[in-house]
């Protein structure tokens, strides 16, 4: 019995370490104003998985926070700033960028006017509740 029963703690032990070594960090990163936050939330992001190139990012943006996703747009306080290619960057490190159909319809924008690395939800709000409450996403607001 007491074999059986150090054989059965050790296979816990195991479990409990294997485990811990597929967790992920999960992060969903909230932009509502691409002229305050995009730069610095696309730099911190690129900074993030520099350091933990394992994390799962999530950007969820809306409101004024879509612009930088748009097609051509550029950091308005440094137009050197290609926000694409600092997108595309980062989308082929693994990070989603979703942006928010409540955004394009009260703003009259269409899916088209966006970068081929965007992504679409229904609502942003709601996506960035669901990261957070039922997949556990930790939440960054750069």
């Amino acid at each position: 019995m007491r074999h059986i029963t150090k054989w059965i703690l050790a296979l816990l032990g195991s479990l409990l370490i294997s485990g811990a070594a597929l967790a992920q960090d999960k992060v969903v990163y909230h932009f509502d104003n691409a002229q305050a936050q995009a730069t610095k939330g696309l730099r911190n992001i690129r900074n993030h998985l520099d350091v933990a190139p394992d994390t799962k990012i999530t950007v969820v943006a809306h409101a004024d926070g879509v612009d930088f996703l748009l097609d051509g747009a550029k950091d308005p306080k440094n137009p050197n700033i290609d926000y694409g290619a600092l997108v595309s960057d980062l989308k082929s490190r693994g990070v989603h960028f979703e942006v928010c159909e409540i955004t394009l319809k009260n703003r009259n924008l269409k899916k088209d006017q966006f970068s081929m690395d965007a992504e679409f939800t229904p609502s942003g709000v709601v996506r960035i509740g669901q990261l957070q409450s039922r997949e556990h996403f930790a939440y960054i607001k750069p």
